[in-house]
């Protein structure tokens, strides 16, 4: 087994098997194991400024995140692990490279609420209310421009 590689790429980089791969982890954590049945493909990560990091070790995809532009922020979201990659840090590597590309920028983000504190660990707070999404509860978080 070796190391994790890190990827970073816009849409319009992505080879079609990076497409299908990012896809197919998104739909295996968000639609089929947290029973979501909601639209993966929003029309944003097309967008010419999202960002789209992922971890692939042997030929697969372990977990990924995208990043938003919207404006005068930036937005985290779609942050997913493989299950079998959990427990390794993949994840918070992620959101550390992440939030490196928002330098400058507060960023956003819409936490299941069970993970709330472990955003917090990268500087996240809650920025309002509570809020149910796909029968999930959120929280919607900020992190300040650093």
């Amino acid at each position: 087994m070796s190391s994790p590689r890190l990827r970073r790429a816009p849409f319009a980089e992505l080879t079609p098997f990076e497409v299908y791969g990012l896809c197919r982890l998104r739909v295996d954590v968000f639609v089929v194991e947290q029973e979501c049945p909601y639209p993966e493909l929003d029309g944003r990560d097309t967008e010419p400024a999202t960002v789209h990091l992922w971890l692939e070790e042997d030929g697969g995809i372990l977990a990924t995140i995208r990043v938003l532009d919207d404006g005068a922020t930036r937005a985290i979201g779609r942050v997913a692990t493989a299950a079998s990659a959990r427990g390794r840090g993949l994840a918070a590597q992620l959101m550390e490279e992440g939030i490196a590309l928002c330098e400058g920028f507060p960023i956003t983000l819409g936490a299941q609420a069970h993970l709330e504190g472990w955003y917090e660990r990268f500087g996240f707070r809650r920025s309002g209310p509570g809020y149910v999404e796909d029968g999930i509860p959120h929280v919607p978080m900020r992190r300040e421009a650093a």
